[in-house]
């Protein structure tokens, strides 16, 4: 079986990152959406908040699923038997950062990196952006899901944008 993690911090998810699953679940059998539980980060989402919106807007996709890790990502794909991590690219200025990853994921444990170059519908969203529009009151429908759009609408609420 031929499976593939794609791993990040998802918070929140956005119609980039959605983009990125569906085209890897097209060349995979099975893809993992891994969630990065970083403890020295507070999101704005909990992970569980983060899995649950993930789980639901994938759950079109027959062959992804949503899983949470701590610890070295290698780790995590050695313990689901993937081989292969898909990772996003939107600009030049993130392949300098991710070729660093690649190649020490391959030193490290033998899991290659498939780069993806992001949609140009999607190449300036990121979920800081996202957070920032969303804080100021601006319209976020276009770039996420829309239960990523209530969620944050709940979570920042019109009171705090200004």
């Amino acid at each position: 079986m031929r499976r593939a993690v794609c791993p990040g911090s998802f918070d929140p998810v956005t119609n980039g990152h959605l983009d990125i699953v569906g085209r890897a679940s097209r060349l995979f059998d099975e893809v993992i959406v891994g969630v990065l539980v970083n403890q020295s980060k507070s999101g704005l989402f909990t992970v569980e908040e983060r899995i649950d919106m993930l789980r639901e807007v994938t759950a079109s996709y027959g062959n992804v699923r949503v899983e949470s890790f701590r610890g070295l990502l290698v780790d995590f794909c050695r313990a689901q038997e993937a081989s292969v991590l898909i990772k996003g690219l939107r600009a030049v200025s993130d392949f300098d950062y991710e070729l660093q990853m690649a190649q020490m994921n391959i030193g490290l444990a033998g899991v290659e990196t498939l780069f993806m170059p992001t949609n140009p519908l999607y190449s300036f969203l990121s979920s800081s952006l996202i957070k920032d529009v969303a804080k100021w009151g601006g319209d976020i429908s276009a770039h996420v899901p829309d239960r990523v759009r209530a969620e944050l609408e709940a979570r920042i609420g019109p009171a705090s944008r200004g």
